[in-house]
């Protein structure tokens, strides 16, 4: 394996990490910078195209998390992330994921992700996000 393979894969594990740190943090800037300009994200079947409309699915999320009763955090785990190198300026990326709240495990799913290089710089250019399953009932035990 050649230092550039093993940068795209750190620089992309590096992307996942800070996708969930900023987004559980409520750092959305922050997040966005991750995502390339004319970036495409997936979630719910539904498509939402650019930085702009990408942002509004966690504007959202916060909005719905504050009028939950109770939600005091949210914590983002990542777990057996395989790694694609396409070439030196893409990268394709899966991994399962897990969501910790108050009461426990909330919901699971997995991210499929397709990174590319622009101007040296590592950037989601498309997310998909699925939801395996989910814990309804939020009462802890």
């Amino acid at each position: 394996m050649e230092l550039w393979e093993l940068t795209a894969r750190e620089a992309v594990r590096d992307l996942v990490a800070r996708y969930n740190a900023n987004g559980d943090s409520g750092r959305f800037e922050q997040m966005m910078e991750l995502f390339a300009p004319d970036a495409v994200m997936e979630v719910d079947g539904r498509v939402y195209e650019g930085r702009d409309q990408i942002r509004t699915i966690f504007t959202g999320a916060k909005t719905n998390f504050a009028a939950r009763t109770g939600f005091r955090y949210l914590r983002h785990y990542t777990a057996t992330q395989q790694i694609d190198v396409e070439g030196p300026d893409r990268v394709l990326s899966r991994c399962y994921y897990a969501v910790i709240m108050a009461h426990g495990l909330d919901h699971w799913g997995r991210y499929i992700d397709e990174c590319g290089r622009i101007n040296g710089r590592w950037y989601f250019t498309r997310r998909k996000v699925t939801v395996d399953g989910r814990y309804d009932d939020p009462t802890p035990a």
